[in-house]
């Protein structure tokens, strides 16, 4: 009996293993093209290994496009974005667990239902809203929202303090802690993992957010000078 199973988790490491190399085939051979040269790129038969290496584009990106810059410029606006989306989402989602108030139901699901609209049904909507408030061609738009709390983080961490006992709460409070101080030296510590998942959907979300610098930041200019009091050059 054990002889079977040890054959069927070695079929399975191994159907692992084959399946993990087909995942990575497109990122290798999206390295293995930087490194081609030109006349190398479009080359039949492919080249699955570059012969020579040239390193020339990658010179070209960082000196010539300034992608140094552009990745600055990306570091800086995730990290807002987490910091904000997790501080805004534990906040509104501990009032909703923990607190009962009128309309708390209505205004729950209202909440929900903005996860239904998709962001083209609001682009138009917010770009007007962020012209008449002078926010183009800065970070504003890209940032502030994320101090608002979204639908789907409040939803995510509602759902985890929910499962935390009540009892807890109630004991801290009887013995005189306010709402903050519970909030910050219990539920967010108890929440870390809660918190470390909304986070990595955060990071993933903002970094390949392509659309919104699209549609808020057109002169360089301005952005590098909104940019400079936060990020120094």
């Amino acid at each position: 009996m054990s002889k079977r199973i040890s054959w069927k988790n070695g079929i399975i490491h191994i159907l692992l293993i084959i399946g993990g190399l087909v995942m990575l085939m497109p990122f290798y051979w999206m390295v293995a093209t930087s490194l081609k040269s030109s006349g190398n790129v479009m080359k039949l038969p492919p080249q699955w290994i570059p012969n020579p290496i040239d390193w020339s584009f990658y010179s070209t990106v960082w000196i010539k496009v300034d992608f140094a810059r552009y990745m600055l410029n990306s570091f800086f606006i995730v990290t807002l974005d987490i910091i904000g989306t997790l501080l805004s989402c534990a906040m509104v989602a501990f009032g909703l667990a923990m607190f009962n108030f009128r309309l708390k139901k209505p205004l729950y699901l209202a909440m929900l239902s903005t996860l239904m609209l998709p962001a083209q049904v609001t682009m138009i909507p917010g770009y007007f809203i962020w012209k008449s408030l002078g926010g183009l061609d800065t970070y504003m738009p890209l940032i502030v929202p994320s101090f608002l709390a979204g639908a789907f983080g409040i939803f995510l961490l509602h759902q985890f303090y929910k499962n935390v006992p009540r009892e807890l709460f109630e004991a801290m409070t009887i013995d005189g802690c306010g709402p903050w101080w519970v909030l910050w030296r219990i539920y967010f510590p108890l929440s870390r993992s809660a918190l470390s998942a909304l986070g990595v959907f955060t990071f993933m979300g903002v970094w390949s957010n392509t659309m919104g610098p699209l549609l808020y930041l057109h002169d360089k200019k301005d952005v590098y000078a909104a940019a400079r009091p936060a990020l120094p050059e």
